[in-house]
């Protein structure tokens, strides 16, 4: 497959890393952060909404130990659908390909870090493909379904969002807002505290915005990716989820905000209890997007977590179920897609007749 560098590119450059393409059934767009030729590959997975650049605080961090690269899923960034599927099982065969095309990723398994539901196609991943998977990261990832108490602002927006009219209305909003306005309240959002937030992180955000303002389908690419989320996660299909999760061999880290209001912290705590091999780490006064409020922090438990869970073998080494984290700093965000039931009553609405599949 072709892989070619964008005009546009350059290490550290308006979108954090180095702008590349490559073809996975039509253009697929990624940032190389670059790395030690013969280091660990990393491939960063973004959540609903987001984007490589999602990781653009956190990756000059990890680019000492490991080799960085974070592809834009169809239709979200700069990578359009194209015809493509933009479900998470259409995002997880992509992945897949995605990093069968990598030449710097083709002869080795990959470590896989995914945010929100970028977690959760990981996690498909790490089921479906257990020889490309030597060790999964979910930062406030989309787990199988648990009861927690939903957020009221996330709760209403995502019903105004799925009700006919209202959606179509705020979605029009949205659209004519400019692209710093949209960041900014993406990041109020999803972070506890948005002034973290760099400010070099929130331009490449905004940047990315500013590029992709006028990409036809982003709203239904958008729509499709949250109710399959929601679908997945959700009661009556969860159980197959909780499975394919449980089918996961590689050493799995959870890092989990606990002031996530996308994802409550209740799910990650669910999700360690049902997994005991699976280490917990949550941290405190930090929202849905660690990698963006707290990148040193982050970084370090990454480094310090990989270091000793030795990814090669077939289980992580039993962690304690949970370590508390301190010292914040830093900071910026992403879209991020509920857990709570309400919410995923109210997106799921009209859609029973859909099935997982892979």
């Amino acid at each position: 497959m072709a892989d070619r560098q964008s005009a546009s590119g350059g290490t550290g450059g308006a979108l954090g890393g180095r702008s590349r393409w490559t073809d996975v059934d039509g253009p697929v767009h990624y940032l190389d952060f670059g790395g030690p030729p013969r280091a660990p590959v990393i491939v960063c997975v973004h959540g609903l909404g987001g984007s490589a650049v999602n990781w653009s605080a956190i990756a000059p961090l990890l680019t000492s130990h490991y080799r960085m690269i974070a592809p834009d899923l169809a239709g979200f960034g700069l990578t359009r659908a194209g015809g493509r599927g933009t479900t998470v099982f259409a995002n997880r065969a992509l992945l897949h390909r995605f990093i069968e095309a990598m030449p710097v990723a083709a002869k080795k398994p990959v470590i896989l870090i995914g945010n929100s539901m970028g977690g959760m196609i990981s996690i498909l991943e790490a089921s479906a493909s257990p020889q490309t998977v030597a060790a999964l990261i979910l930062i406030d990832s989309a787990l199988p379904f648990a009861l927690a108490r939903p957020d009221p602002l996330v709760t209403a927006l995502f019903g105004l969002y799925s009700t006919p009219g209202l959606g179509g209305l705020m979605r029009s909003l949205r659209r004519d807002m400019p692209p710093d306005v949209q960041v900014a309240r993406l990041l109020s959002l999803c972070c506890a505290d948005p002034a973290r937030v760099p400010a070099l992180a929130v331009a490449q955000h905004v940047e990315m915005e500013r590029r992709r303002a006028d990409f036809p389908g982003r709203t239904d690419a958008l729509r499709t990716a949250g109710r399959s989320v929601l679908h997945t996660i959700g009661r009556q299909r969860g159980r197959a989820y909780r499975a394919i999760a449980g089918s996961v061999r590689c050493p799995v880290l959870l890092v989990q905000g606990d002031r996530d209001r996308l994802v409550p912290v209740a799910v990650a705590r669910a999700a360690a209890r049902a997994h005991p091999d699976w280490a917990l780490t949550v941290m405190p006064g930090i929202g849905h997007v660690p990698q963006l409020e707290a990148p040193g922090e982050t970084a370090g438990l990454i480094i310090d977590w990989l270091g000793r869970a030795s990814p090669g073998g077939s289980r992580a080494r039993r962690a304690p179920a949970e370590r508390a984290a301190g010292g914040l700093r830093a900071a910026a965000g992403s879209l991020g897609s509920s857990l709570s039931g309400a919410v995923s009553k109210g997106l799921n609405r009209g859609l029973r007749s859909d099935r997982l599949r892979d």
